[in-house]
């Protein structure tokens, strides 16, 4: 596994790490100090920016985890992959989505994000 992947596997697991100030370090270790995050319904900077967001994702979607859904594609200092929103008990993921990461030092600097599925 390359130094990107375990990147992307950190980064999602900031999106599933529930506790406030774990997950705020965990921004703070894995994004760049100015770092940016932009998708259709967001676009926030720096480490308090992604973390606002991240805890609005869960409060509003509570109980959902965020996993890999495929293989990350990697080429210099960008990746791209898929991740799946997932509800206990539901088959189907509730939310679908893209994200590219641009990667400086180690550290995230830029997430576009594309969503493939919304819930209903």
């Amino acid at each position: 596994m390359t130094a990107i992947h375990e990147l992307v596997d950190r980064y999602l697991q900031i999106w599933n790490q529930r506790e406030p100030a774990a997950r705020g370090a965990g921004v703070r270790a894995v994004f760049s100090d100015a770092c940016s995050y932009t998708d259709p319904l967001a676009a926030v900077t720096g480490h308090d920016g992604v973390d606002r967001f991240i805890a609005g994702v869960q409060q509003q979607f509570a109980g959902v985890r965020f996993v890999l859904a495929g293989a990350v594609d990697t080429h210099h200092d960008v990746a791209r992959f898929t991740w799946h929103a997932r509800a206990e008990g539901r088959a189907e993921p509730l939310a679908i989505g893209f994200d590219v990461v641009v990667v400086d030092a180690g550290r995230i600097q830029q997430v576009v994000g594309f969503l493939d599925k919304l819930p209903s």
